[in-house]
């Protein structure tokens, strides 16, 4: 088992769950983070401290059929991301909104940049 990032991360990308994590697993996209499945310990400590409730076991129905797919495909495309960041200028707006899935950008992220 493994945890996964799911679609209310796409456009939020509150990094609160990246300070917590014991073995820097996460993957940041343009306008999303992904947890790499092959380097989840499954503690979930990660879960709590996500703001947009976003992380879910890969076994919960809420991980979407294709979100342990998605996490494990960016996180092997997208770098590893260590540390806290300011989420995205509309995060607090776009947290909750259904059908955010069609928007998950396939971009890293800038360097620099959040």
């Amino acid at each position: 088992m493994t945890f996964v990032v799911t679609e209310n991360c796409i456009k939020c990308k509150y990094t609160d769950c990246v300070e917590v994590c014991p073995v820097d697993c996460f993957y940041e996209g343009e306008n999303m983070l992904v947890i790499h499945p092959d380097e989840c310990i499954d503690c979930g400590v990660c879960v709590p401290e996500c703001p947009a409730e976003a992380i879910f076991s890969d076994a919960d129905p809420e991980a979407t059929p294709h979100g342990l797919e998605a996490n494990r495909t960016f996180a092997d495309l997208w770098p590893n991301i260590t540390g806290k960041k300011p989420p995205l200028p509309d995060a607090d707006k776009e947290n909750g909104r259904k059908g955010k899935e069609a928007e998950l950008s396939p971009q890293p992220a800038s360097e620099g940049v959040t």
